[in-house]
């Protein structure tokens, strides 16, 4: 499309290895000159970097719509830009109000009540793989992000020993850059294999209820019905690969910079009541989910452009995050700094529902860290971050050395020794 000179065509590109080296100055760049711009890369797509257009357009949903409009950009996941190749999700792409049934039943899962449910088998998780390395005194602490995802294949029935499984469907897809081998082996052979597992899973408990969320979902009614396999592989495919990428994107990065900043390393570690605030700073300053995608549904003036019906619009909530209007000093990370009125987790109707589950396992993490091996040193050398951070940012391998310690689990199984394949 052609755009006005008051909306300037930016050459923003989030999958651009410019954009993996300093994605944070080209947002700041952008929102200084132009925070509602268009760019020809993918396509074509708005993009919206400064806060209030961001959180503007992530509660009309009636002009930016977060559902599939497959004559708008092609088939495949909406929210994402270019489109990813996986099956429908809900509720996320669902528009209100036939979200809603949808959200209810998902937040019932989710709540803080639920969360808390589930700190025990956090803390089992973290401990075992803490105790996988600490008495080595180094190791890989990028291993820490395998915790997200054994929790949620847990949480849900499946085998979490098969959790590598799922990261390299769901988190390779958005961190390898589209078009690499890496993509194409995690669309073309890990995504598949996931549906098969999951499915099969769905249909086992059918007929073999359990105590956990498949279960939960294959029995929960949504307007006086029960769902279809369909329905439910949607919602646990979601599921798994918001747990399974945002939160190691979170804790990633959050670890590395506490290494470079020992004095508040120091004082998480001396005051581990300081960590929820300091975690909110985090989630902040590093949004595990940098951006996601909207099709904009109306001809309409926004923040003084024409958008235009079948326009797509990448919304950055990384970006939105680091905006002078809305925070102090905002490239600056106080682990003091609150309120922090964040949209890490969205905004809207869309807001991610697993927030209190991310939350509680990223402060296990960050607990057991600083508590056992709280003089990790990394090797800043041979860090290796993501490959593509259009979608998450963070880093594959953190190389760190440390004081050994002691396992505090002993001959205890990692995983859950019950576990009997479908």
């Amino acid at each position: 499309m052609t755009t006005e000179q008051r909306c300037p065509v930016t050459r923003f590109d989030h999958h651009s290895p410019e954009h993996t080296r300093d994605h944070v100055a080209i947002y700041r760049k952008l929102r200084e000159e132009a925070p509602v711009a268009w760019t020809e890369a993918h396509g074509g797509f708005w993009v919206l970097s400064d806060y209030d257009s961001v959180y503007e357009a992530s509660r009309d949903d009636d002009t930016f719509s977060s559902a599939r409009h497959d004559e708008y950009g092609g088939p495949g996941l909406a929210v994402t830009i270019p489109k990813a190749p996986t099956e429908f999700h809900i509720p996320i792409e669902i528009d209100p109000p036939g979200s809603a049934s949808y959200r209810k039943l998902i937040n019932k899962a989710t709540a803080p009540k639920a969360a808390e449910k589930l700190q025990p088998k956090i803390k089992h998780y973290v401990t075992g793989i803490v105790d996988s390395f600490i008495e080595e005194g180094e190791a890989d602490l990028a291993v820490v992000a395998a915790l997200p995802a054994i929790l949620v294949i847990d949480w849900l029935g499946l085998d979490p020993s098969e959790y590598q499984y799922y990261v390299d469907a769901m988190h390779t897809l958005v961190s390898a850059a589209p078009g690499t081998p890496e993509y194409q082996h995690a669309a073309e052979v890990a995504v598949p294999w996931v549906t098969k597992t999951v499915r099969e899973h769905i249909r086992h408990r059918r007929e073999n209820p359990a105590d956990d969320v498949t279960t939960y979902f294959i029995e929960a009614e949504i307007d006086g019905r029960t769902m279809s396999d369909d329905e439910i592989y949607s919602i646990l495919e979601l599921v798994i690969s918001g747990g399974v990428g945002t939160t190691a994107s979170l804790v990633t990065q959050s670890l590395v910079w506490l290494y470079q900043n020992p004095d508040e390393r120091a004082q998480l570690a001396e005051n581990p009541s300081m960590i929820d605030v300091a975690m909110e700073e985090f989630l902040r300053v590093f949004s595990p989910t940098q951006a996601l995608a909207r099709t904009v549904m109306e001809d309409a003036e926004f923040h003084g452009c024409p958008v235009q019906k079948g326009d797509r619009a990448l919304l950055s909530w990384a970006s939105a995050n680091r905006d002078p209007d809305q925070f102090t000093d905002p490239d600056e990370v106080d682990i003091t700094r609150w309120p922090n009125r964040h949209i890490a987790f969205g905004v809207g109707v869309h807001r991610c529902a697993g927030l209190y589950i991310a939350k509680g396992i990223a402060r296990e993490i960050f607990t057991q860290i600083l508590s056992r091996a709280g003089d990790y040193v990394v090797d800043m050398d041979n860090l290796v971050t993501y490959p593509d951070q259009g979608t998450n940012a963070g880093y594959h391998s953190i190389p760190v050395t440390f004081t050994p310690g002691e396992r505090l689990l002993g001959a205890t199984p990692l995983f859950p020794t019950h576990y009997t394949k479908q």
